[in-house]
């Protein structure tokens, strides 16, 4: 084959045609190729190409806060239908990114699909099979009998997603998409294409995607932000080879990840003192982060996501139990410190990154030991929305990794505050109800679900819920009330604002006082078994 060719990134957007489909890597900021998407937008503002374009991302592209991402495409004639496994998000009061807009207002078809879905439909296009066959998201959104993965009415009229039965079982089937264009992005491109990865927090499925495109005759950009003479990357630091590569693109402005140009422990250059890690202020977060840290067990590996739970490794470092836990988190670090705000997603001092398609088979196998996430809404079942808010769909990225990682784990600790918009305060080791909620996120049906909890009792998954003033247990006769804060009113603080009958526990505890003062709380983890 030919040596890849060095162009700029307005000549790489005229390469790709109308009609095309186009998978990117990316995971918000981290490793987003902005400048080749920017370039894309750009023609198709001059030229009105290209057109009807459908994109595939298995982690979203672009955020809120700098990095536009899919919102270059997002645009009525560019964009014809869009996959991903999460979108831009950010807070209420801004104002939606265009994708946003275009799926609210019905204007292309919109599907969220599981990441580790994603990843899976790009491998079995890659090796020419029918497409992927599979049980996480039964049960959920995902599933057929429930919306299939779509976000809007014209995703609805055009199915991805079926039930089918094999091998005497019911599965999921995905039908493989065949993309004809990758864009991926890395550090350092050798003249002969060889992509290596040095400075970047997560390598994230950008082999998985070349792969994709290059068995079936298509069209690989890399955006890299310097080149190097052939020869000179060392085989092993090479994750996708230059036969895979049509085109370098040169970005040396690219960040590593949004408002963060460039920072080596990300890439795990070097280590930062423990002591450099800033540990959670004192507030009602921090006593529900720490509740959620006493169900950790020595040596688990420990998935984490965002929210609340996100604090918890800083809990640990604060408790003096830095390294009792393995944190393994989905854009593929494993272990070391998961970073927080903008730098979501990497981690600090890690022992390994992974390929995002390799971290999610762990994750779909339930090979860890357990997950710590968040809640939007929990129903009377158990179940549980993070991927959902009608009122303000750009608050939520959409499902992400979520649905890959609940399947099949073995423990999940979903964390969050039992009301939204309650005022909260702590007086001498008791929480204090100020003023309560306006919006109740215990309700008799949650708007989507992201998690069954019916499903879960059913494969035997332990499952607890923490909230700022009880914890919670699902167990086969209904969602439990196991703890109670101090200070808590078990009737009026608790009951009485879940929309759906709680069950109590016959010897209902009370959550430990020093969750609720300033001072370290002694944490001593069990034994994993």
């Amino acid at each position: 084959m030919a040596r890849p060719r060095i162009l700029s990134a307005t000549e790489a957007a005229r390469l790709i045609g109308d009609d095309a489909t186009v998978t990117v890597s990316s995971s918000s900021g981290l490793g987003c190729p902005e400048a080749v998407l920017a370039a894309i937008g750009a023609r198709f503002d001059a030229e009105g190409h290209p057109r009807n374009l459908t994109t595939l991302h298995p982690i979203a592209a672009g955020d809120m806060w700098g990095i536009k991402g899919i919102d270059h495409l997002a645009k009525p004639g560019c964009l014809a239908k869009v996959l991903a496994g999460s979108y831009p998000s950010g807070p209420s009061s801004a104002e939606p990114p265009a994708i946003w807009q275009m799926i609210s207002a019905n204007a292309l078809p919109a599907y969220n699909v599981p990441s580790g879905i994603m990843f899976d439909m790009h491998r079995e296009a890659a090796a020419k099979r029918p497409g992927v066959l599979t049980k996480v998201g039964m049960d959920t959104y995902v599933d057929a009998s429930r919306e299939g993965c779509a976000m809007n009415a014209k995703a609805a009229a055009e199915p991805i997603v079926s039930r089918v039965n094999f091998a005497g079982d019911d599965w999921l089937f995905f039908p493989a998409i065949i993309p004809d264009v990758a864009i991926v992005r890395a550090t350092t491109a050798d003249e002969r294409g060889n992509l290596s990865y040095e400075h970047e927090g997560g390598i994230l499925g950008p082999l998985d995607q070349a792969l994709a495109v290059r068995n079936n005759g298509g069209l690989v950009i890399a955006q890299v932000k310097r080149l190097a003479a052939a020869g000179s990357l060392r085989p092993h630091d090479v994750v996708v080879p230059g036969v895979l590569v049509d085109v370098i693109v040169v970005a040396p402005e690219q960040l590593q990840t949004t408002h963060t140009p460039y920072e080596p422990a990300i890439s795990g250059e070097i280590f930062r003192p423990i002591a450099s890690f800033e540990t959670p202020k004192f507030d009602v977060g921090k006593a529900i982060a720490r509740r959620v840290a006493m169900e950790l067990r020595d040596g688990d590996a420990v998935n984490i996501g965002f929210g609340i739970s996100a604090n918890v490794p800083r809990i640990l470092i604060e408790e003096g139990r830095h390294g009792a836990v393995t944190w393994v988190i989905e854009q593929g670090a494993i272990g070391g410190v998961p970073l927080l705000d903008f730098q979501f997603g990497c981690a600090s001092n890690a022992e390994a990154i992974v390929q995002s398609p390799h971290q999610f088979t762990y994750f779909q196998g339930g090979g860890f030991d357990t997950s710590l996430l968040s809640f939007l809404q929990i129903d009377r079942f158990g179940s549980v929305n993070v991927s959902k808010l009608g009122a303000r769909p750009h608050v939520t990225a959409g499902a992400g990794g979520f649905v890959d990682i609940t399947a099949r784990a073995k423990r999940i600790v979903f964390s969050g505050y039992f009301t939204a918009g309650a005022g909260l305060e702590i007086e001498g080791g008791a929480l204090k109800i100020a003023r309560e909620g306006k919006v109740k996120k215990l309700v008799g049906e949650v708007e989507q679900v992201t998690f069954s909890g019916s499903r879960a009792v059913a494969q035997g998954q332990e499952i607890l819920y923490v909230t700022e003033r009880c914890v919670l247990r699902l167990e086969r006769d209904g969602v439990t009330i196991t703890e109670i804060a101090p200070g808590v009113d078990l009737q009026a603080d608790v009951l009485a604002q879940a929309e759906f009958p709680l069950k109590v526990a016959r010897e209902l505890k009370t959550m430990a006082a020093a969750l609720f003062r300033p001072e370290p709380i002694g944490l001593e983890l069990r034994r994993a078994s």
